[in-house]
């Protein structure tokens, strides 16, 4: 923090908050991206486990929580339609 000759407190504290803020949204944006990668690289995996081995994976059945989700967003309607676009605009690349 500088204090200018009048008394004023300069511009310098403003810049260095936003410089911190930018810096920790941009380490919490990017933790949860790394986080997003990994699950959509387990997920396709988890899938296949399940279909050659026939066993549960993690205790949990992800082909019938798959099949249970595409049915409740089929069931409704155009609501479901519009959560599955906003769902899938999560996972597109911008």
């Amino acid at each position: 923090m500088v204090i200018t000759r009048d008394g004023n407190i300069a511009a310098k504290s403003k810049l260095f908050k936003e410089n911190t803020m930018d810096s920790v949204m941009k380490y919490v944006t990017g933790f949860f991206g790394g986080l997003m990668t990994i699950m959509m690289a387990v997920f396709p995996v988890t899938i296949l486990w399940q279909v050659l081995t026939g066993t549960k994976v993690f205790g949990m059945d992800v082909i019938a929580n798959l099949t249970t989700l595409i049915e409740g967003l089929g069931n409704a309607g155009f609501v479901g339609l519009v959560v599955l676009v906003i769902v899938a605009s999560f996972f597109t690349k911008k």
